[in-house]
């Protein structure tokens, strides 16, 4: 039996093990189509590590790593070139358009990349406390760059006013909020790649369907991907549903803390190395799957991502902090005998950790 670890005992936690019974409608199709079709795709790996197997009490473990996506060090590009695409279709041919997004970092970044790729302008919002590094990146692709001095919500806000009072502007925000949901659909679908990519390499590895997905959360769109997939399709037998796990940083964790109130709730956000995943408020499109549809919840301190972070790149998965969050959630998880009970992980449970991020998209030290 898997001991109680202090760190375990320290960190917060959620659980509603009977979001497994529960269903949705499936992610629409042609999406993965879409994506192939693009100059440089390929499958980023899903690399299997049989010492975090061991080290965990599980029986296979892989990282889904996300650290060279299309040309970009993180997997946002997935959402934002299948919402262009579909905007785009919708509108004159050769008009041109100018996107505009706030971003704690990548999300920006491949909004960017887009808009030079389609021959089209961006404005980027980026929120305080990313990286001058990330934010020159955003910059190096051709886009214009507006420094908020204050939180991702703060972005977020400013950049839709832009993008109101600006002829030919598309706001591409991956956050959703009572009459802005489009988009944001759009970019949960584009993420449904990633996932069925999983499906094939896990099969390829002879792994079957995993028991437990550990997924990052910041507005929640990929958590909501990650539900999307995992109940949007008939499972094939008692306990073939997976558990999902959610982890966010203690700096930010608005997931957590509107599970356990039970309704969304808006948190205030300190400085985190996890930049990417430094958001106060959740997608309103996100909030009904995550509080259906995930098993459970933790948060976790900067120095637990950063230890994970230095484990990846030793076992060769070149991580970034966000990246690194789902090891750092799966070791409090799986250290507690109660917790791993409640995600029924047992000594041959596949488990696949979401390493959203190389260590280029948000430099740290």
């Amino acid at each position: 039996m898997t001991e109680t670890s202090a760190s375990a005992r320290t960190t917060p936690w959620f659980a509603r093990p009977a979001a497994r019974a529960w269903t949705c409608a499936p992610a629409p199709a042609g999406v993965r189509d879409f994506h192939a079709s693009l100059p440089g795709y390929a499958p980023t790996p899903l690399t299997e590590l049989p010492s975090l197997a061991a080290e965990l009490g599980v029986g296979r473990v892989f990282v889904k790593d996300e650290s060279a996506r299309l040309g970009l060090p993180a997997f946002k590009v997935l959402g934002t070139s299948w919402a262009v695409h579909r905007l785009l279709a919708g509108r004159p041919a050769g008009e041109r358009v100018e996107f505009v997004t706030a971003t704690d970092g990548n999300h920006g970044r491949a909004v960017a990349r887009e808009a030079r790729r389609l021959g089209n302008g961006a404005h980027v919002f980026v929120s305080q406390g990313v990286h001058p590094g990330a934010a020159a990146a955003i910059e190096s692709e051709g886009a214009r760059v507006t420094r908020v001095a204050g939180d991702y919500d703060r972005a977020v806000r400013e950049a839709a006013a832009a993008a109101r009072a600006t002829a030919h502007a598309v706001l591409v925000q991956d956050t959703a909020w009572p009459g802005y949901e489009e988009v944001p659909a759009l970019i949960v679908e584009g993420y449904a790649t990633l996932f069925a990519e999983v499906d094939e390499q896990l099969a390829a590895a002879g792994a079957g369907a995993p028991g437990l997905v550990v997924v990052p959360v910041g507005v929640g769109s990929l958590a909501q991907a990650a539900v999307t997939h995992y109940r949007g399709r008939p499972a094939s037998g008692p306990g073939a549903a997976p558990a999902l796990l959610a982890v966010e940083p203690t700096a930010a964790a608005p997931a957590l803390a509107s599970l356990t109130r039970g309704e969304p709730v808006t948190v205030p956000t300190r400085t985190t190395a996890m930049a990417g995943l430094n958001c106060g408020t959740l997608s309103s499109l996100a909030w009904p799957y995550l509080r259906d549809g995930l098993d459970a919840a933790t948060a976790v301190p900067d120095p637990a991502a950063a230890t994970a972070l230095r484990d990846l790149t030793a076992l060769g998965v070149p991580s970034g902090p966000c990246g690194a969050a789902p090891l750092a959630a799966a070791r409090a998880a799986l250290t507690d005998t109660a917790r791993r009970t409640a995600l029924a992980v047992t000594p041959t449970t596949t488990v696949v950790l979401l390493s959203t991020e190389g260590r280029e998209a948000n430099p740290h030290g």
